[in-house]
């Protein structure tokens, strides 16, 4: 898949293909705060979020604090968005789903 950064209509449009996930001020990255119901299953989140971001060779920015995920993705590469940030972001929700509180 090619890396090339998206422009802010492209990036509007996908960005309304996902629940929960913000757009920064310069439309360079994308965020979004998962909360678990305990340190196992944000753990879990991330070890599943992990293998899909390996996969894709995409790898998010991510703080923990016990059931607490903050995520953040961008592509470094490019300086902004680029479709794996959307398709991370679509399987990190995924592997959230059955874990959610």
């Amino acid at each position: 898949m090619k890396r090339e950064k998206l422009e802010r209509p492209v990036i509007s449009q996908l960005l309304g293909e996902l629940k929960g996930w913000t757009l920064d001020d310069a439309a360079g990255s994308i965020s979004k705060t998962f909360k678990f119901g305990s340190f196992v299953e944000a753990f879990g989140f991330m070890a599943e979020s992990a293998l899909a971001a390996e996969k894709l060779n995409h790898h998010p920015e991510w703080f923990n604090v016990y059931s607490r995920v903050e995520v953040k993705l961008n592509t470094h590469d490019v300086g902004g968005l680029t479709e794996l940030d959307f398709k991370l972001a679509k399987a990190m929700d995924k592997a959230a789903a059955p874990r959610v509180d």
